[in-house]
């Protein structure tokens, strides 16, 4: 699609990175490759005007000296850093040659694209499936963020939406449970200022420490990591034992309440408070002011997602406000995400016309032991010894990060990186190829925490020699011979017959109006002519079967799910890695400003937990357990848990004195059912450090 002519001007866009709210934004343009302000759109009834300080200073991304210019190939040593200017034509060469060599010793399993959402957008995230499915290279098991999250919002309601999301400035309570929206989404908190400022709205906040969030609220509870389901089953007891619950409600819409009370008898306040750490007072006081409100709405994040419980854990939450009833009034139930509410065919972006099933499948949040070739994960296929990355950064992001490096670190293994920056994971590639930002190329976007379909025209030329992730597959596939329509058009066609085929107009067609409002009728979003189950029931008694083949021992009814990495005497401490402000994930650590923000890796730990271990504010200290140790500096902090320790924001390993990063101490453990990545759900052991030797794993 060709640029406007006139500059100085505003292009619209869309928020590409991994965050719920998909901003709709307003961005200056002061030349034809140059950007300047980048503002939320007023007239976006969600974006409603506010971005996050992260992609309001998004000219200092896009305008980096550090971004990536050219294709580069290794000359050095792996990992070394040394790199040599080729020609796009010879890295593409290069890189199908490298693919195609592999694949005729091996069979088209060994090669294995890899990806996440280091862009949302449609066309530029996903296309990699085209080539995958095309090539019958192995298919990627996507775990890393929402795994665990979409099965326990599954397990009782039965699709990917509800409410919309801007009722929650008709609220009498807000819950944000599982996230930290100061932090990650920034315009939820809008639509919460509105619901306090107009109806004297409360916000509570369930979050293992004392978030940006939880520090504005009016009641923050903060169990120990992965207790969640504890405190839901204690709120529930306390519901139905003083008559909050709505007993007509549930016996129209649930499947079995009278299991359920009788389930709960024995899960008292008291009884969650030995598991959670809280005061059962405390949980009595939530309880009650939770069973009041029926206007309350809960705002569920994916911090569920990081535990080996938080399926069960995200299920037992959403039991709350179908024993209340809250589902049926407008500002309150719960809502999640939207995944499933735009309806977008997705066969040309992904070609899945040319799927074969019976190609494998990886998990992505297992490959340190992928590459490292555990039976387990790999089967009776060939090793994995070629990769396409794009859109991720799984040196920095993936868990186990000792096996991943020592993956990478394999002479075997041929490597491409799609980047903008030279991250952790471009360095140990064989070939890097410069990529676009979402300024820079045509995309299709659709929302998590809005109901907005959007569309994001390139609004700028790209920088240097970068080209998208779709010409560069598009690229690809002409060298190796891979056939499909989806290959042979530019990412705008894709998009228009995207649109089309999904029952819109086309791209022309919401280029002209921006963005379509596809929210849910009331009775939709909040289910009153019944959930979308097989029978229209919530389900109490969730089938976890039907929702993954890791199901064994999963409890019938909402409970503790005691399977999590628990503290004891070795490893007293139980470890979350949270995300910072300044950061997304791996993204942002490289720009002046946040890292300027985040200013060096920490470690809140409680001020009594700091005197047992004769540590003060700034002082080393070192954290580990059998996977490694890393070097961090320690911040007293009374807003957790003695025996909880946050950690904020994936930095890169050259921030780290020692150590890799903070995943090296994560395991990749998946949870049930259907597999996930395990981030908080983390036991360690803290030291003072001092100045002395690493003790165990070092900078690996």
């Amino acid at each position: 699609m060709p640029l406007d002519a006139a500059y100085p001007d505003i292009a619209f866009s869309v928020c590409p990175h991994d965050c719920p709210s998909a901003c709709a934004l307003d961005v200056e343009r002061l030349a034809p490759d140059r950007i300047g302000a980048v503002r939320g759109a007023e007239d976006n009834r969600y974006t409603a005007g506010v971005v996050c300080a992260k992609v309001a200073r998004y000219a200092e991304r896009v305008h980096h000296p550090a971004r990536l210019t050219r294709p580069l190939l290794r000359t050095g040593p792996r990992g070394s850093g040394q790199f040599a200017e080729i020609s796009w034509d010879e890295a593409l060469d290069r890189v199908a040659d490298g693919f195609a060599e592999r694949a005729g010793r091996f069979g088209g399993e060994t090669v294995w694209p890899y990806y996440y959402a280091g862009t949302m957008g449609l066309v530029q995230r996903d296309g990699i499936n085209r080539l995958r499915h095309v090539m019958r290279y192995s298919r990627q098991h996507r775990t890393i963020c929402s795994a665990l999250t979409d099965a326990g919002w599954l397990a009782g309601v039965g699709a990917k939406y509800g409410p919309d999301s801007c009722e929650v400035a008709l609220s009498d309570l807000i819950v944000i449970w599982g996230a930290n929206p100061v932090h990650t989404q920034v315009n939820l908190m809008h639509h919460i200022a509105v619901a306090r400022k107009s109806r004297g709205a409360k916000l509570a906040v369930v979050d293992p420490y004392r978030t940006g969030t939880a520090k504005i609220a009016d009641l923050h509870l903060a169990p120990r990591p992965g207790t969640d389901g504890a405190l839901a089953c204690a709120t529930m007891h306390v519901l139905f034992r003083d008559g909050w619950a709505d007993r007509d409600y549930m016996a129209r819409y649930a499947d079995d309440p009278a299991r359920l009370e009788a389930h709960l008898a024995a899960r008292t306040p008291e009884w969650a408070a030995r598991i959670t750490g809280l005061e059962a007072a405390e949980i009595e006081d939530f309880a009650a002011l939770y069973g009041a409100s029926k206007r309350a709405m809960i705002r569920a994040g994916y911090g569920f997602s990081r535990s080996r419980n938080g399926a069960v854990n995200f299920h037992a939450v959403t039991c709350l406000p179908t024993v209340t009833g809250a589902w049926a009034h407008e500002g309150g139930g719960a809502l999640y995400s939207n995944g499933e509410l735009f309806g977008i065919d997705m066969r040309l972006i992904e070609g899945t016309d040319a799927l074969d099933r019976d190609t494998r499948i990886l998990d992505m949040s297992r490959i340190g032991p992928v590459l490292t070739g555990d039976p387990g994960d790999i089967g009776d296929g060939p090793p994995v010894t070629a990769m396409l990355i794009q859109n991720t950064n799984p040196m920095s992001v993936a868990p186990e990060l000792g096996r991943v490096k020592e993956g990478f670190s394999r002479e075997d293994l041929f490597v491409c990186v799609h980047e903008q920056f030279m991250t952790e994971t471009a360095r140990m590639a064989d070939v890097v190829l410069p990529a676009t930002t979402f300024l820079e190329h045509d995309d299709l976007y659709v929302a998590l925490g809005h109901t907005h379909l959007q569309l994001g025209p390139r609004a700028i030329e790209p920088l240097g020699e970068a080209r998208s992730n779709h010409d560069v597959l598009c690229g690809l596939a002409r060298r190796l011979g891979a056939e499909h329509e989806g290959f042979g058009i530019d990412a705008w066609e894709v998009i228009d017959r995207t649109l089309r085929a999904s029952g819109y107009r086309g791209a022309d067609a919401l280029r002209a109006q921006r963005w379509i409002d596809c929210c849910p009728p009331f009775e939709k979003g909040h289910f009153t002519a019944g959930f979308p189950t097989a029978d229209g029931r919530f389900r109490f008694a969730p089938d976890w079967a039907a929702l993954g083949p890791l199901h064994a021992g999963m409890p019938e009814l909402p409970d503790h799910y005691a399977i999590i990495d628990e503290a004891d005497e070795r490893r007293p401490f139980r470890l979350v890695t949270a995300p910072s402000r300044g950061f997304l994930n791996s993204s942002f650590t490289e720009t002046p400003t946040g890292r300027k923000q985040e200013d060096r890796p920490r470690a809140k730990i409680h001020p009594g937990d700091c005197r047992r271990l004769g540590v003060a504010e700034g002082d080393r200290v070192r954290i580990g357990n059998d996977k490694g140790s890393v070097t961090v500096f320690a911040e007293p902090f009374d807003g957790l848990q003695e025996g909880v320790t946050i950690v904020e924001g994936i930095w890169p390993g050259d921030a780290f004195e020692e150590g890799i990063g903070i995943n090296l101490l994560v395991s990749a453990d998946p949870g049930p059912p259907l597999g996930g990545a395990v981030f908080h759900d983390t036991a360690v052991w803290i030291e003072p450090a001092g100045d002395g030797p690493a003790r165990n794993g070092g900078r690996a």
